[in-house]
């Protein structure tokens, strides 16, 4: 590209200069021609000393094209040996590489951010691959390690209760069932690759609590629904699942007793919004800022069978990003938690 912008460059000149000097040739054979100040040489004489000084003129305009050209280039292609450069390192694994062009804001400085905003982009998302990994190894190793090790008890001690042995086992391979189709839904959801049709977020609430009021109602917990018809456009399952993993994450993590848990939807132009606020223990920002990662959460390692697998808000931010909306956790001043998920509406809807 270097040497086919210096010919570029060169040619040009020498074309102009060309173009240039055949005017003032034919200027030159004018017969009207009449010098500036009374003296004319013969036109002879011109033109035999002229064609000498145009070879003259545009061999030097050939090497000061090439010359200049090639050194214009140079500096003009310097960016894109840099951006080549970080893409090499990029594709070797080297991620934390940026280019930071300097200079002024052209094209190239402009190529040059994108690549960098999109290396950062790439990083995070490795980085989130790699924990996420990391926890979904440990968090199946650790049911399949417990059943090992009930299965080593019970062999080592033949006159173990096989009824107690067998009730363990069932409720160790619950949970990793459970964790397993986690997983897959939420990398169904990432994936995006599912069909869309008009949905409203209230209903769906409304069945999320109807599903839940047993175990609201189990832990003396107060479960209330309002808000308006509030439409979007997406998977009916997989708005499903995010509006009854909020419910559920919102009643399991509550107050011992006395806790309460409101679900409400607001229509707004173009957003609809679906909104799960619940008592519970005070939360420090810092800490509500990780509950969206996967298998965090506020109150440390749950247990507990009805603690989940520490995917549902996770599984909750994926389904929303999916959808083109987001996901919004605050604390309440009064302790407990705030979750307000934001989509798209359906086209055509009008805000109550």
């Amino acid at each position: 590209m270097r040497l086919q912008l210096t010919l570029s460059y060169a040619g040009f000149l020498v074309l102009a200069g060309a173009v240039l000097l055949t005017l003032v040739w034919l200027f030159l054979r004018v017969p009207t021609f009449r010098a500036i100040g009374g003296f004319a040489p013969s036109h002879p004489m011109l033109l035999r000393e002229f064609l000498p000084a145009a070879g003259v003129v545009l061999t030097f305009l050939l090497v000061v094209g090439l010359v200049g050209g090639w050194l214009l280039a140079g500096r003009m292609l310097a960016p894109l040996a840099r951006i080549t450069a970080a893409t090499r390192r990029a594709a070797g694994g080297s991620l934390s590489h940026r280019i930071a062009l300097e200079g002024r804001q052209d094209e190239l400085r402009e190529l040059a951010d994108a690549f960098d905003a999109m290396l950062a982009q790439v990083e995070e998302q490795v980085a989130e691959q790699r924990r996420f990994a990391a926890n979904a190894s440990h968090e199946l190793r650790t049911p399949l390690a417990v059943s090992q090790a009930l299965l080593e008890v019970a062999r080592d001690d033949p006159g173990q209760d096989t009824g107690e042995l067998l009730d363990r086992l069932r409720a160790v391979n619950g949970r990793a069932i459970d964790l397993t189709e986690a997983l897959l839904l939420l990398s169904r959801a990432d994936q995006r690759s599912f069909a869309r049709e008009r949905v409203d977020l209230s209903l769906l609430a409304e069945q999320a609590a109807e599903t839940l009021l047993p175990l609201a109602e189990q832990r003396g917990i107060t479960l209330e629904t309002s808000g308006d018809v509030a439409p979007t456009v997406g998977s009916p399952a997989l708005l499903l699942q995010l509006t009854t993993n909020l419910v559920h994450n919102a009643i399991v993590h509550n107050l011992p007793h006395g806790g309460s848990v409101e679900v409400r939807t607001t229509a707004r132009p173009g957003w609809t919004t679906l909104t799960v606020e619940s008592t519970g223990d005070l939360l420090e920002p810092g800490v509500v800022a990780t509950l969206t990662e996967p298998f965090q959460r506020g109150t440390g390692r749950v247990r507990a069978d009805d603690a989940g697998v520490g995917l549902g808000l996770a599984i909750v931010a994926s389904i929303a990003r999916a959808h083109g909306g987001g996901l919004v956790l605050s604390p309440r001043a009064a302790g407990g938690l705030r979750v307000a998920v934001r989509l798209p509406s359906a086209p055509g809807a009008t805000a109550a």
